[in-house]
């Protein structure tokens, strides 16, 4: 795997990358997914994936990877390795555009033939989000999101990379209040009263806890540690395709107070039925 060129434009922020998680069947989304990958579905006129491309370009983020197995080839044909988010009027302002993303694919299913599952999948992609010559924060941390997340008003903020990398936290989740499809919830959320942001802890709590759950977002900082020893087994680069859930590694690293949160009440749509697509496709300003 191998990145496209940085721009030769100096950057304003520090060159952190993102990963988008698009490697999924869809099998919620069936039969719209059996011909196209769930990312591409049209979503206000535009891919779906397309929305957090546009919004990772306004923060100032200029890498992502992103991970691919089922129909992965018709995601790599359509963004190409560079996303622009207002179209050049020529390859040399293409170059110099700020708004610009460079994106490397990560395709599980052609080096295991299948998704690796979240954990599998971004210890695979570890060596592209945290190359060994980087230094400072972007040797340590990156974005994580789905591909099949509706959130337009979400701000990736540099700003938030430098608190979350200031921290001793492993990860930091954005939560959101829970939709109808998950009631329940997924994990807690502690905050310090006299923090004015409104951050906390996240918590692992069990099943006779009576304290509110919140739904993650699937949008979180990382740290590259919470995919190694102790947190994690799988080798780096995940060389043997191994499969992994994210939430286990999560939930350890709350029992140890290492992952932070914050709640979300944005517009946000997990795009997981053909329902819900319908829904936000009438709903278009």
């Amino acid at each position: 795997m191998k990145l496209t060129p940085a721009s030769t434009h100096p950057k304003t922020v520090s060159p952190i990358k993102a990963m988008i998680l698009a490697a999924g069947r869809g099998e919620r989304m069936r039969p719209l997914t059996d011909t196209t990958p769930k990312p591409l579905l049209p979503v206000r006129g535009k891919p779906l994936m397309q929305w957090p491309l546009e919004a990772l370009a306004r923060g100032g983020f200029d890498a992502v990877v992103v991970n691919t197995a089922w129909l992965g080839a018709q995601i790599a044909d359509r963004f190409k390795s560079v996303f622009v988010l207002q179209p050049p009027s020529n390859k040399r302002e293409q170059l110099l555009n700020e708004e610009c993303l460079h994106i490397t694919y990560s395709d599980e299913g052609r080096d295991f033939g299948g998704a690796l599952e979240t954990a599998g999948g971004i210890a695979r992609a570890l060596p592209l989000l945290c190359p060994p010559a980087a230094i400072g924060a972007s040797a340590e941390v990156f974005w994580v999101l789905a591909g099949d997340v509706f959130a337009p008003d979400f701000v990736f903020a540099q700003a938030a990379v430098d608190r979350f990398a200031a921290s001793d936290k492993l990860a930091h989740l954005w939560l959101v209040p829970n939709p109808e499809h998950n009631r329940k919830g997924d994990f807690g959320l502690s905050v310090n009263p006299n923090d004015v942001q409104g951050m906390g802890l996240a918590l692992n709590l069990g099943p006779d806890d009576a304290r509110p759950r919140y739904t993650y977002s699937t949008i979180g900082l990382y740290r590259r540690q919470l995919f190694a020893q102790p947190w994690c087994d799988i080798a780096p680069g995940n060389p043997h395709g191994i499969k992994a859930a994210l939430a286990p590694l999560l939930r350890a690293a709350m029992d140890q107070a290492r992952v932070s949160a914050e709640l979300y009440t944005g517009c946000w749509t997990d795009v997981g039925t053909p329902q819900r697509l319908a829904q936000l496709n009438a709903s278009a300003p």
